[in-house]
């Protein structure tokens, strides 16, 4: 697969600043990865839209992960918490990203919350990010939790309103640990979700919390070259047990996102799917043989991202750009508060 396929073009007035005013309020390109047919529907219709299905969720929570305080000489710094290394209580190690107008370097010491958190650089690691250590008088999550703020993606180019808190987090989140949302998952209501269930449709969770490469663009024209972050999952032996009766009872798997995708593929890498905690930096690309997934409901990615390149794999490339010309033409919406597209060879029937 060659990087410029992974281009597109998009006006800049349909990537979506501001969620729809209902949760479930989204468009839904629906698009049968055999044929190619589409149709247009709506979130609110998927559970008439598959045949019966088990769908898998990432119940991973988006927490307050940007903080915004000062060096100990005064200038200004930003911080982005990654993921807890060690420590509990009120001390503690995070892997984050740092931005300054001087760099961040070992020893530095940062203030945040007027001194309410606490810490201080403590090395320098691959790919732009730090060992720092926190301190605080309580616990500090806590802290975070209090003073920091909801990491919205770079290309929503406002700043965080108090209906981020609500719009920017699944229904079904309780894991926390995430930078960015699920996107996917942010479409299913309370509703939906209800709909499902009452057609017959069944629902299993895996957690993958979301780090900072969902938004590293592809830089390489070799693919393989890429170095993707590392990212944490879990799957429950209960939704192992439930993709196993789906797969014995002939019922589709549906992702809902792409980090479902990875998390499940990653598992089974080496045979039969395992529960327990993992690492994942599976890139997947054209081409790639899926072993768990058949069904995939996600939102409209970046171009040149790897998100994009796991949905050309998914759908076949034609399949995807020829989607991707019918949404900008159809004026859908992209990105994380943007529509869907539900991606299954029995979609839409």
């Amino acid at each position: 697969m060659r990087i410029d396929e992974l281009d597109y073009e998009l006006p800049e007035a349909l990537i979506a600043q501001e969620p729809t005013s209902e949760r479930d309020g989204a468009r839904l390109l629906c698009l049968d990865r055999s044929s190619g047919a589409m149709q247009h529907r709506h979130i609110v219709d998927l559970a008439e839209l598959i045949p019966r299905s088990l769908l898998v969720l990432n119940d991973t929570r988006v927490f307050p992960a940007r903080l915004r305080g000062t060096r100990s000489s005064g200038g200004q710094v930003e911080l982005l918490l990654i993921e807890h290394l060690e420590g509990d209580g009120g001390d503690q190690v995070w892997r984050a990203m740092g931005r300054a107008s001087k760099p961040l370097r070992p020893g530095t010491e940062l203030s945040f919350g007027n001194n309410r958190l606490r810490a201080e650089i403590e090395e320098r690691l691959d790919q732009g990010h730090m060992r720092v250590r926190l301190r605080a008088d309580e616990d500090v999550m806590f802290a975070v939790e209090q003073i920091g703020e909801l990491p919205l993606p770079p290309y929503i180019r406002r700043d965080v309103v108090a209906a981020d808190q609500d719009r920017y987090q699944t229904v079904f989140a309780r894991e926390t640990g995430s930078i960015a949302a699920p996107t996917a998952g942010l479409h299913l209501s309370q509703r939906v979700l209800d709909a499902l269930k009452n057609a017959g449709h069944s629902v299993a969770h895996v957690t993958l919390h979301v780090g900072p490469g969902t938004f590293a663009p592809l830089r390489s024209d070799d693919l393989s070259a890429h170095p993707m972050h590392r990212e944490r999952f879990h799957i429950p032996a209960e939704t192992v047990d439930a993709i196993a009766a789906a797969k014995r009872e002939g019922r589709p798997v549906l992702a809902v996102g792409t980090t479902v995708v990875r998390t499940l593929e990653s598992a089974a890498r080496h045979g039969h799917l395992k529960p327990g905690w993992g690492d994942t930096a599976l890139f997947i690309y054209p081409p790639y043989e899926f072993s768990v997934v058949e069904a995939l409901l996600t939102n409209f990615h970046l171009p040149r991202s790897t998100l994009l390149a796991l949905v050309m794999a998914f759908s076949g490339t034609a399949h995807a750009r020829a989607a991707y010309e019918v949404a900008v033409q159809e004026r859908y919406r992209f990105f994380s508060y943007g529509d869907a597209m539900l991606i299954s060879g029995k979609a839409c029937s």
